[in-house]
């Protein structure tokens, strides 16, 4: 059951921000767009299978269009050709966008430090939440998505506005 946001309850209604009530709606309905690789693909197939359910949290839609989705989860080894086809992925995406790092190869390289390999994900696009795992167990990608809701939930209007994310965006060579 979903916690309802601060605000004023009375006989038959009920009053609160609403950049609450915007926040509360995105985090219970967000559309991952999986970017997977590697093993760490297999494990989120069986978090979005029966025993783990993905859907519960509110990502019932898996979406494979950037445009239409809010979460990109990459998911194992990124070779450095792969790099700017993923971030050709993160740029089509509409705002607000999260990212979301699984396992040691999207996060750090992994055990794969050589020249071909990507050594995280954030070398090309902002990450929100990491991972940990070689491959991360299903309870572990459901965290990451946990920590992601609560960002989502949390973040205010103006964020994406400010001079801050504005100044990061133009660090990874996005306008």
């Amino acid at each position: 059951m979903v916690d309802m946001p601060e605000g004023q309850t009375g006989d038959g209604f009920f009053a609160t921000k609403l950049s609450d009530a915007v926040g509360l709606a995105r985090k219970n309905s967000m559309w991952p767009l999986p970017f997977a690789t590697s093993c760490c693909g297999i494990e989120f197939m069986a978090t979005m299978a029966s025993h783990y359910d993905l859907a519960r949290f509110g990502a019932e839609r898996l979406g494979f269009s950037p445009r239409q989705c809010d979460l990109l989860m990459v998911m194992g080894t990124i070779a450095k050709k792969m790099g700017p086809i993923l971030k050709s992925v993160y740029l089509q995406m509409a705002e607000p966008r999260w990212v979301m790092a699984v396992g040691a190869c999207a996060s750090s390289g992994g055990i794969f430090d050589s020249y071909s390999v990507l050594q995280g994900i954030d070398q090309i696009i902002p990450v929100d939440v990491y991972v940990p795992g070689c491959p991360p167990r299903p309870e572990g990608i459901l965290d990451g998505f946990m920590r992601i809701q609560d960002l989502v939930g949390e973040e205010s209007f103006r964020r994406r506005n400010g001079e801050q994310y504005r100044e990061l965006m133009q660090s990874y060579g996005i306008k």
